[in-house]
């Protein structure tokens, strides 16, 4: 009799285990993703997402505004983690970053620069397929599905758990990366640690009549965008809809990047 009933525990554990596999949530490790040139990608699925911002918050930005539908019509890798110093000085031989340590992201890179690395890194990878991100593709990745101010919801006060801002300052510095938890589709650092640069020009009349289809941004303009938040920046800045923009020549401590491979 003791027996039976030891074998039917053990066969109930073996099928609570199993049934616990089975429905277990989707990780960051369960997505799908790929390494070309030492760097970690993860899979973005096309999709539409609204995009800017029409909330009547008073640490609504410049530009921000109106939001509007738009629609990723390809799928792209995006960089699991914003580039780090390791990354880049493997390219191009050098590290500018003001606070060295190779697992932080690189800094103090201009718009420019990232352009003369995404060259050298192209020719080494024999193609045409790194780049850095739309705007679009940006605000897509870093929402993961959520329509909040930020990719977990609304309440700055989660922002620890998921980002490294306000600290100290200019007198801190960046993060490894990676140490904080992802977003819903694996990627480290859309909020906070250094802003980064992404493809387009900037205008804050843009979203009034932009495509609703992978829009590029301005054809031309002054200044380039970056997005994110950084070490630096208080919550507000972080959230997900939030436009910063600079001239492409500009490099400072807070400011990096990560990349696109295109799939084809």
């Amino acid at each position: 009799m003791r027996t039976k009933i030891g074998v039917r525990r053990l066969s109930y554990l073996i099928f609570s285990v199993l049934l616990s596999i089975i429905f277990l949530p989707l990780t960051a490790s369960a997505l799908e993703s790929k390494t070309f040139q030492g760097i970690r990608f993860i899979l973005i699925e096309a999709g539409c997402f609204q995009m800017g911002n029409n909330k009547t918050s008073t640490d609504r930005t410049a530009g921000e505004s109106p939001s509007h539908k738009v629609c990723i019509q390809k799928p792209f890798y995006l960089g699991e983690t914003e580039l780090t110093q390791k990354q880049w000085e493997d390219v191009m031989g050098t590290n500018p970053s003001k606070v060295k340590s190779y697992d932080k992201p690189v800094d103090k890179v201009s718009w420019n620069d990232i352009q003369e690395f995404i060259e050298k890194l192209n020719a080494k990878d024999g193609g045409k397929y790194f780049r850095l991100p739309t705007e679009a593709e940006w605000e897509y990745a870093a929402r993961a599905g959520s329509e909040d101010e930020y990719a977990f919801g609304d309440n700055p006060k989660n922002l620890p758990q998921y980002a490294w801002f306000g600290n100290l300052g200019y007198k801190g510095s960046s993060h490894e990366v990676a140490q904080k938890d992802p977003n819903k589709w694996g990627l480290y650092d859309m909020h906070g640690n250094v802003w980064e640069w992404v493809q387009d020009w900037y205008s804050p009349a843009y979203y009034a009549d932009s495509p609703a289809n992978d829009p590029l941004g301005p054809e031309t303009g002054k200044y380039k965008v970056y997005r994110g938040g950084s070490f630096v920046g208080k919550p507000s800045e972080l959230r997900a809809s939030v436009r910063y923009s600079a001239m492409p020549m500009t490099r400072t401590q807070d400011v990096g990047f990560r990349l696109v491979r295109q799939l084809d």
